[in-house]
């Protein structure tokens, strides 16, 4: 009886309506895990978002400002969302402002007018340079309040007594720039970043506890398996999962045939869409555990550069990351970070900010690897057919 009354609340209050417009798994209705990062500043939304099974945590940042709230990089507000956040502002305040930090991040630009309708007198923020696909459009014409939109930098910033923004690029990457601003949040000691950083642990999340089903059918190795489940399995499902979120097609998997995926496929007991009908378009080669040891951390999570931002937005722009950490490391009483995806908080003080800028000063930096050669040879092909500059700073220093 518990669990269906879970399951009824959770299809009743998890409804995203305007899940068309982008089409990312779990489309129309999102399950939100709320915790509390540092109590009374900083709290977290999380949502899964993804393509075909492969969903990883995306995350909204709430932090207490003066006389109230500010959102950072919003989500689908869904009613379950929106409940829980009205429960905070009635403790600390209401919403003053909304901030996308991010000038290319379509994931965290969707919510955006949802969200600010959802809060009418919140102030809007955005990164400079926003840009939409295939056509830039006004922010008035995408949802964005033209009387209550401005423009970070531009427009000056939210909250500056109590926070410091800092600009990673903008970097041209094509279709358009990327940019992303990060906040330091001073009464917390705790950095916000959009995409640029990310510290992923092994445990999987605790919002797959909601529905697992992603890990159990990545967890399989034929698609002919049951979706069964087991702390083991869980683990080993989110262990491919983020493999393939950090390298889009990890180099010990393969792509079986055509006949061989629907061979194994509509067997009995696999008749059914959560299964996918038994379709499994992929084949995990012996060893691809060790893929595991450069991105996932054992006891805690591994600070890194996103795999996807250093191989397709930042391969020749290795001095502008460098020098956006050395902006960050000097920040007075830093020390927790909070990205948008994967693990939050995630100790960082000076001293992980140094080690982190020496690693990536030292390291092969847009050198092919075997486990990032799909990145890499997609990011020649764009940079092959003029799609990307071969100088993605020129643009911006001219």
């Amino acid at each position: 009886m518990a669990l269906e009354l879970q399951q009824k609340y959770l299809k009743d209050n998890n409804n995203w309506f305007w899940w068309p417009l982008f089409p990312l798994y779990p489309y129309g209705s999102r399950n939100t895990i709320f915790s509390v990062l540092v109590p009374d500043f900083v709290w977290s939304f999380e949502q899964l978002q993804g393509l075909y099974y492969v969903a990883v945590p995306i995350r909204m940042t709430v932090v207490k400002v003066p006389k109230g709230l500010m959102i950072v990089n919003p989500l689908p507000p869904t009613k379950d969302l929106l409940d829980q956040l009205r429960i905070l502002e009635q403790e600390y305040g209401p919403v003053r402002s909304i901030v996308l930090p991010t000038a290319s991040g379509l994931e965290h630009k969707i919510s955006m007018p949802a969200m600010a309708r959802s809060f009418s007198k919140a102030t809007l923020w955005v990164c400079p340079g926003q840009w939409s696909f295939p056509f830039t459009l006004p922010l008035s014409w995408l949802g964005f309040p033209s009387g209550r939109t401005r423009t970070l930098f531009a427009d000056g910033v939210p909250h500056k007594n109590i926070c410091q923004w800092i600009s990673l690029g903008p970097i041209d990457i094509g279709l358009g720039r990327f940019q992303e601003i990060a906040c330091f949040h001073k009464p917390s000691h705790s950095l916000l970043v959009t995409d640029a950083l990310i510290g992923i642990d092994s445990q999987p999340p605790k919002l797959f506890d909601l529905d697992p089903t992603p890990l159990l059918f990545h967890a399989r190795d034929l698609g002919t398996q049951a979706l069964d489940d087991s702390p083991e399995i869980r683990k080993k499902g989110w262990a491919r999962l983020v493999l393939f979120a950090s390298l889009l097609k990890p180099s010990l998997l393969k792509i079986p045939s055509i006949k061989t995926v629907f061979k194994n496929a509509f067997k009995p007991g696999l008749l059914n869409l959560r299964s996918h009908f038994g379709l499994y378009p992929f084949e995990w080669q012996k060893g691809w555990e060790s893929t595991c040891d450069e991105i996932i951390g054992r006891k805690k999570p591994l600070l890194q550069v996103a795999p996807v931002i250093e191989r397709l937005v930042f391969p020749r722009a290795k001095k502008e990351f460098l020098r956006w950490l050395d902006d960050i490391k000097d920040l007075d009483g830093m020390k927790l970070l909070v990205p948008a995806h994967f693990s939050a908080p995630i100790t960082f003080t000076k001293r992980e900010c140094v080690a982190l800028r020496q690693k990536i000063n030292f390291s092969r930096w847009g050198i092919l690897s075997e486990d990032s050669s799909f990145l890499g040879s997609l990011d020649s092909s764009l940079l092959k057919i003029g799609v990307v500059p071969k100088d993605p700073l020129k643009k911006f220093r001219d």
